[in-house]
């Protein structure tokens, strides 16, 4: 159960990591992607424009999430492997033999 939880943790983390990174880099890209070349007037209809953007905004932080918790999935994986690794070389070690007390 503990090794759920780590691995949820992760994903939680990187879905939200990954929706805080698309939220900082999809507004820039969206207003690149969506300037006039050479700087030439044109008409638009700005509400359809705004819905758009809107969507693809949404559609780029759901993206970001999806990812950021494949990869943080994949990085509590190794996680819990390498600890599970720690705990049984652990486990199998034999403590060191102790001497009976003396009796006076």
């Amino acid at each position: 159960m503990n090794a759920a939880k780590t691995l949820l943790n992760f994903i939680l983390a990187g879905a939200l990591l990954g929706f805080v990174v698309a939220s900082w880099l999809g507004p820039n890209y969206l207003g690149w992607y969506n300037e006039t070349p050479y700087a030439t007037q044109t008409m638009c209809n700005l509400p359809e424009v705004v819905r758009k953007t809107s969507a693809d905004l949404i559609s780029y932080q759901v993206i970001g999430g999806g990812v950021g918790a494949g990869l943080f999935l994949i990085l509590g994986v190794v996680v819990v492997r390498r600890s599970h690794r720690k705990a049984r070389v652990q486990a199998d070690q034999t403590p060191p033999p102790t001497e009976p007390r003396a009796t006076a």
